[in-house]
């Protein structure tokens, strides 16, 4: 049996770690480099580059290149996050059959999943040829604020790539499980999580062998790319506002902006000021090309990304108001990913929290270390405790009402595992089954939350509007799976649904993506495990009245109007 790894799946770069009897450390490439751009190239007649080989290829063959692909990962195609960055990218991006987000590379369709799968098995590679040993099995993290669907969609892609999933974990736990790696210590902290992709919140509460979640937030499209992209329209505007020439909008050009941009703010990590000349990025009224010349200080860097910096910060206000602290209550901050090494957010987050960041650990790293120390413990390779890890539901949890209004269940932040449940009652005389839709999201509208699942609930006596009460009842066990159980009084009838996360990729289409190699004994060993264990049930949903009031609030469940 080979070794069991921690991976951070990241937006803009990958990192893969070990805890062996050294102790926990990051992988390095033959290079050595710790950090490999989560970037995926095709188009050289070969199997595809990934890693700083493809991200060179990028400002040559942007349409070519995928990069960010994380963003999309468990999306819709509507989603407003994928329309934004639809405009950014040189590749296409188009809705699928499901109405998921794909990605199209010069005629060739491809998954968010597949291109996830290609990152992971560079990161397995460079995993195992830093220790000349087999990687069986991953632990991989994903944004705290990550829906059912979101990591689900991770787990797909650490399929396709064969490698065994073990969990699932919220970045910010295994920063947090790295950062109090070896410490007795009672704190409250707070992990400040801001990638190249995607900003977390979590407050924490660490005690002896225990990590107990308070509370999490986040914006699952704010990170470094959105700091590139301001920086590189702060240029173009400050170019053309002389009148002297245009920088050209096609992709190409906006690739190399960014990239210049992505340069300037790396150069402020240690100077106050920055100067940059980009050779023939310009026109003028006769087309002819012309150089820009670049200056940008820190002053200057921190006004052009301060509202992205308040972004975060609503966030921040959000988590501590849902842990009930404020900011002088917290113990200690840690700071995660690549973009919190710009100076200008370290100096924003002490001013916010009133002290200064824990700057003793490397941001770059200490996810995917969490992550391999929690993959050792779930292999019993560590001989040190386990970690109790207790976590929270990042979203709310609810069923749909009258108005495509979503009544809450479990709200978000509560911990897990838990119990909880309301009354409803039918609205139509006669009324004798009911559909329960399941959603996740905080959204008081259902058309911006996702749809988890639905079933039918019959047997409900007949009589007057209102005499048949419908109790829903929603359990989340501690590995954080969802079971739904509807009991109609007087009768007794009852339905119950597992809710089993699922991705916009059926069984058979993961199965006809998977890469070509051998499984691992484990994988093969788990398989038949699950193949014994029960099905959820699959419940047909005919067309039927599913109009309940809640009794509180007399909200009413809407006829049914989800596609089948």
């Amino acid at each position: 049996m080979g070794i069991s790894v921690g991976i951070d799946l990241g937006t803009s770069n990958s990192v893969v770690a070990v805890l062996d009897a050294d102790g926990p450390r990051v992988l390095r490439d033959a290079e050595g480099r710790n950090l490999q751009p989560s970037v995926v190239g095709f188009g050289s007649g070969g199997p595809p580059l990934v890693g700083h080989v493809a991200k060179e290829q990028m400002s040559v063959a942007p349409d070519a290149t995928v990069a960010s692909a994380k963003r999309l990962i468990g999306r819709r195609f509507n989603d407003p996050e994928t329309q934004r960055l639809r405009g950014q990218v040189g590749w296409t991006v188009f809705g699928g059959e499901a109405g998921d987000a794909r990605i199209r590379v010069r005629g060739d369709a491809y998954t968010a999943q597949e291109i996830a799968a290609h990152v992971l098995v560079h990161m397995v590679r460079i995993a195992e040829q830093a220790t000349n040993d087999t990687v069986d099995s991953a632990v991989i993290t994903v944004p705290a604020y990550f829906n059912d669907q979101q990591r689900q969609a991770t787990r797909d892609a650490a399929e396709i790539a064969n490698l065994q999933c073990l969990r699932i974990i919220n970045e910010p736990t295994a920063a947090s499980m790295a950062y109090g790696y070896g410490k007795q210590q009672n704190q409250r902290i707070v992990v400040y999580d801001l990638g190249g992709g995607t900003f977390d919140v979590s407050v924490l509460h660490m005690g002896d062998d225990l990590i107990e979640v308070i509370a999490t937030a986040g914006d699952t499209f704010l990170g470094g790319d959105d700091f590139d992209h301001a920086i590189a329209e702060h240029i173009r505007n400050a170019y053309e506002s002389d009148g002297v020439g245009t920088i050209p909008r096609d992709h190409e050009t906006n690739v190399k902006l960014k990239a210049a941009a992505e340069s300037l703010k790396r150069g402020l990590a240690t100077e106050q000021q920055v100067s940059l000349r980009m050779p023939n990025l310009a026109i003028d009224a006769e087309g002819n090309p012309l150089d820009v010349d670049t200056v940008l200080s820190r002053t200057l860097a921190r006004n052009v990304c301060m509202p992205l910096i308040q972004r975060s910060f609503v966030v921040c206000d959000n988590a501590l108001s849902q842990a009930g602290l404020s900011a002088a209550q917290v113990d200690g901050i840690v700071l995660v990913g690549g973009m919190t090494r710009f100076p200008i957010i370290k100096e924003a987050v002490a001013q916010y929290f009133g002290e200064d960041p824990i700057d003793d650990i490397n941001p770059d790293e200490v996810v995917a270390v969490g992550a391999a120390i929690q993959a050792a413990q779930l292999t019993r390779i560590s001989s040190d405790p386990s970690t109790v890890l207790l976590d929270v539901t990042p979203q709310t949890l609810g069923v749909r009402t009258v108005g495509d209004f979503i009544e809450a269940i479990i709200p978000r932040n509560t911990p897990i595992p838990t119990t909880e449940s309301k009354i409803f009652h039918t609205i139509r005389d006669n009324q004798t089954e009911v559909r329960i839709a399941v959603y996740q999201g905080d959204s008081k509208d259902a058309k911006a939350n996702h749809l988890l699942g639905e079933f039918v609930l019959d047997g409900l006596p007949e009589g007057p509007r209102g005499h048949a009460k419908v109790k829903v009842a929603f359990n989340i066990d501690a590995d954080g799976l969802v079971h739904v159980i509807a009991t109609a009084s007087g009768t007794g009838s009852t339905k119950e649904m597992r809710v089993e996360a699922s991705s916009n990729l059926s069984r058979g289409e993961v199965e006809s993506l998977r890469f070509e190699g051998v499984r691992s004994s484990v994988s093969d060993q788990i398989d038949a495990k699950n193949a014994d264990r029960p099905k959820a049930p699959v419940i047909a949903a005919p067309a039927v009245d599913d109009d309940l009031v809640f009794d509180d609030d007399d909200l009413l469940l809407e006829d049914d109007d989800v596609t089948e």
